[in-house]
């Protein structure tokens, strides 16, 4: 299937590890030229990718950070036809426990970043006809005690999610979102050997315990979120608008 994505050009930001990782490496792979961001250096990983990209180590909490990563990704590669939102981490934790510094961290850098960063390339967008694909989480869908912050930021941004798409309606702008479930990045791995440490498991038992616990077969990988965020980006998707798309293994049953 040709995705029509060869020479479009996006930006990704989380882009250093796991799921901004992978993304950045299937659009890559399909041609796209690309901005990176994050806070940590991505000039090697820049350099190991098929197209030309454009490595920026910028904090998104910073409030200047959308306009600078913009400009400097219209000044290099004149226009700009996709952005994924996929930065930001949030602290889980028990919610009588967590600080007021806790909760505005996990807003400034997952949702002020994201909000930000489609103002500031929505003008480009409406010039391109272009999409911004929000990577949230299936945790703004269901609430968990341990997951206050990250559970409303990620409902909040599926809101705006639905809030841009209406807008693009009318200039030409998609907007969807994917929720990820469970996927295997550095940060489950941590929370799997974690809960081996704590009953005494091997690694592969805790890791079987742990998504039978959660109701799937298993977890994912980050391939699976890039691939949809590839399909959802292309011609292939056009009708596609105002989308939230729970890549989760059927974890969540709720409408």
């Amino acid at each position: 299937m040709d995705l029509n994505l060869k020479d479009k050009v996006a930006i990704v930001t989380g882009a250093s590890r796991g799921i901004g990782k992978s993304i950045a490496q299937i659009l890559s792979a399909e041609g796209m030229k690309l901005t990176l961001v994050a806070r940590s250096p991505l000039d090697e990983f820049s350099a190991s990718l098929p197209a030309e990209s454009l490595p920026l180590s910028i904090d998104l909490r910073l409030p200047d950070s959308a306009s600078r990563i913009v400009d400097a990704t219209i000044k290099k590669f004149g226009t700009l036809d996709l952005l994924v939102n996929n930065a930001g981490a949030t602290k889980r934790g028990d919610f009588l426990s967590l600080t007021d510094e806790e909760w505005t961290d996990g807003y400034a850098l997952k949702f002020f970043g994201a909000m930000r960063l489609s103002r500031a390339a929505w003008p480009h967008l409406v010039n391109s006809n272009g999409s911004i694909i929000n990577i949230i989480g299936v945790g703004g869908r269901t609430g968990s005690a341990e997951f206050a912050i990250g559970g409303t930021v990620n409902a909040a941004l599926m809101n705006l999610t639905k809030v841009l798409a209406d807008r693009g309606v009318a200039e030409g702008v998609r907007v969807n979102a994917i929720n990820p479930g469970s996927i295997a990045t550095e940060r489950l791995q941590t929370r799997i050997t974690a809960f081996a440490s704590e009953h005494n498991l091997t690694h592969e038992e805790a890791r079987v315990q742990m998504a039978k616990a959660f109701h799937i077969a298993r977890f994912g990988n980050p391939e699976e979120i890039a691939h949809a965020v590839a399909f959802i980006a292309s011609s292939q998707a056009a009708y596609i608008q105002g989308a939230i798309l729970d890549v989760d293994g059927g974890a969540t049953r709720t409408l």
